[in-house]
């Protein structure tokens, strides 16, 4: 086993999840509640950055309808955007748990 050789990998695969990170950063997911009445979009750094409430949602006499809905589709665009750094990261490292990684 080649100490040089193991580290010269590390140093790769380390190089190639920062790579990857940043393109998930970049990368924007949505995620749409209610049939569609609601769309989030939000980045792969989780922060949001797009609602979009349907004109029927919004005539709608139930608050707490409205509220749920968005809670709904923000939480559908959080799974969508950690369900692909895992898929992402998982390919790199081969499901290898790296420490402080991800």
């Amino acid at each position: 086993m080649n100490i040089q050789h193991l580290l010269k990998q590390a140093q790769q695969m380390q190089n190639q999840i920062g790579k990857v990170e940043k393109e998930i950063e970049a990368t924007e997911y949505t995620a749409t509640a209610g049939g569609d009445a609601v769309k989030v979009t939000l980045t792969g750094k989780m922060e949001v950055t797009g609602i979009e409430i349907s004109a029927e949602l919004l005539s709608a006499d139930s608050k707490e309808m409205l509220e749920d809905t968005v809670m709904i589709a923000v939480n559908a665009a959080l799974a969508a955007a950690v369900k692909d750094k895992e898929e992402r990261m998982n390919k790199i490292t081969q499901g290898v748990k790296m420490p402080g990684a991800f």
